[in-house]
């Protein structure tokens, strides 16, 4: 029985524990692993470290031969092309570039303190582990939560260096497979019930900055509701750098708003399905951006005439609502974080929550916020519910006979200093939220051309629309005569993608890697394409139009003088056939040449 051991096997589908002996050869043992995990033998590879070094061959030497020992980890990673739990594992590039810096925070040395040589260290100049709380308590402003590469090195920090560190997700659902009773709501037993959670404030967080690019983005973005009086959502496009005022932590940018379809009201707003959010995550990435997070209004103006605005979200009422909370946790959820650390190959979340609101001054602040791990896994499994009447306040579902609900509990301070836990129903959202610091930087930057702008989509309401009427117009009032500057719009690359006329999803990649690269070259190269010379046309045409002296319709750009023909046309642009005595194509609101 003593050579009986257990080794702990750790993939992108989580860990098992496969049992062996010390005298089991390797190739066993690896077939052991194939069957557990359901792999081929040539489907996959066993490593003895994280870092996929000393691969454990399938050959006739045994266990205690190749120094594999009782309770060790080995990591195996499938061969060939990975599944959706392997595409996880593919470590974001700023993860990558944290992991392989050291962190450290180096001190001078003290004049008062330090009785050392040049050479030397004590205890008042060493270097400080990234995840120092009290330097951190100690910066200007006070950082209360330490980033995630620190809390990770706080992990692996110890004699251990990490080896029995797993972050594991947090599971509100019962496991399944449990066959001692009959299932829920007729049994349930210790192995197969989820642990109950006590909320805890959490001391990292995975994001520590997010920066706007420029004032630009944020007004356009505001304009809506300044029009309209209307709140407004729209997501945010960006990328992750580091943030260096922070050790190892992470900053994000961001660089456009992609205002999705919505319904908007002075206090609510809705999501609708958007035909062009595959297109949108498409364009992006070939810019070499990605969706970072998500912005909303919650503006109520004071006075027009001074352009206050109500400040309604502090410390007596509440920084986000429950129903926030809850969307910011299904966000959250759907781009969740790769991380090596978690058997599940994923552990929290980068995506950020932005609410633009009124100030302590009475001026639009834009605050910006994160919810804990804790409550994207409520979220996930559908475990908490806002309240009606108390925005400020969740409330933990009680179990029922289709779903278990495991008790959700915090901790508070009596009148007396004594710490006591309630039962979360209801439960204060604070114990969910993580607050990030909003900056704008001094010196602007522009991923996009500053100047002109071409109109945001899905503003119909504002009669801003993006057509050809619209981008004739946006081509003319360019004072650029660089090509590159004038087709560097996030909205307008969106257009050119999108519009029912003439799609160029299929011709733009060589124009997105200009913009991505700043190559005006490059961009010159794509203006000689057919594709350029057809857009030309067909603003030329509605641009001599519109600069006629005739009065316009409401169609869009067609003058209203009769029809010359009785007859019925067919379209120079899209070769639709048009009933007679009409002026503009019924099928893409082009004139008739």
């Amino acid at each position: 029985m003593a050579e009986n051991i257990i080794i702990r096997v750790q993939s992108p589908n989580g860990m098992k524990k496969i049992p062996a002996t010390k005298k089991e050869t390797a190739a066993a043992f690896l077939n052991k692993v194939g069957k557990e995990f359901g792999f081929p033998s040539n489907g996959f590879t066993v490593f003895l470290n994280r870092n996929k070094t000393d691969e454990v061959q399938s050959q006739n030497k045994t266990l205690s031969l190749l120094k594999i020992k009782h309770g060790d980890m080995l990591y195996l990673y499938p061969s060939g092309s990975p599944g959706p739990a392997g595409e996880t594992m593919d470590v974001d590039e700023i993860d990558q570039y944290l992991a392989k810096q050291e962190g450290k925070i180096y001190r001078n040395k003290d004049p008062q303190l330090c009785r050392h040589g040049s050479m030397g260290k004590c205890v008042h100049c060493v270097p400080l582990e990234p995840f120092d709380e009290e330097y951190l308590s100690h910066l200007e402003p006070p950082v209360k939560h330490m980033s995630f590469h620190a809390y990770i090195r706080k992990l692996t920090g110890g004699a251990d260096k990490g080896k029995f560190v797993a972050l594991e997700n947090i599971s509100c659902k019962i496991k399944s497979g449990c066959e001692g009773h009959p299932p829920w709501p007729e049994g349930i037993c210790t192995k197969c019930q989820p642990s109950a959670i006590t909320l805890n404030r959490q001391k990292y967080r995975h994001i520590d900055n997010i920066m706007f690019e420029n004032h630009t983005i944020a007004d356009r973005f505001l304009d809506f509701w300044r029009k309209t009086g209307s709140q407004r959502m729209g997501y945010l496009y960006g990328r992750y750098t580091e943030h260096k005022d922070i050790p190892l932590a992470i900053r994000a940018e961001v660089a456009a708003i992609y205002e999705p379809p919505q319904i908007a009201t002075q206090n609510s707003l809705e999501l609708v399905e958007d035909p062009k959010a595959a297109a949108v995550e498409e364009i992006a990435a070939k810019l070499g951006l990605r969706k970072v997070g998500w912005i909303f209004t919650d503006l109520l103006s004071e006075d027009t005439r001074i352009g206050t605005v109500k400040y309604t979200r502090n410390k007596d009422s509440y920084f986000l609502s429950a129903e926030e909370c809850i969307t910011a946790g299904h966000f959250q959820n759907q781009h969740c974080n790769p991380c090596r650390l978690s058997p599940d190959g994923h552990f929290g979340s980068k995506f950020i929550t932005v609410v633009a609101t009124g100030g302590p001054d009475n001026q639009v602040h834009f605050e910006g916020y994160q919810v804990s791990n804790q409550c994207m896994a409520l979220v996930r499994d559908e475990c908490l519910l806002p309240c009606r009447d108390a925005p400020e306040l969740g409330y933990a579902k009680e179990s029922s006979t289709e779903q278990y609900v495991p008790d959700v509990f915090y901790k508070d301070k009596d009148k007396f200093g004594n710490d006591i836990t309630y039962l979360a129903r209801p439960l204060p959202v604070e114990y969910l939220i993580i607050d990030i610091t909003t900056t704008f930087p001094k010196d602007p930057q522009y991923t996009f051309s500053s100047t002109p702008r071409f109109p945001i989509e899905n503003r119909d309401i504002l009669g801003e629309t993006q057509d050809f009427h619209s981008l004739a117009t946006y081509l003319s009032q360019c004072t650029s005569t660089v090509f590159l500057d004038m087709v560097s719009d996030f909205h307008l690359l969106l257009f050119l993608v999108t519009n029912e006329v003439m799609p160029l999803r299929d011709s733009i990649g060589l124009l997105l890697d200009a913009v991505k690269t700043k190559d005006e070259e490059l961009a010159q190269t794509w203006k000689k394409s057919e594709q350029w010379a057809t857009i030309e046309q067909l603003c030329s045409t509605v641009g001599g139009q519109s600069s006629g002296p005739q009065e316009y319709g409401a169609m869009g750009g067609g003058p209203s003088t009769p029809a010359s023909s009785s007859a019925m046309w067919s379209c120079l642009h899209c070769t639709f056939m048009n009933q007679p005595g009409t002026e503009l194509c019924e099928m893409c609101s082009l004139p008739r040449g």
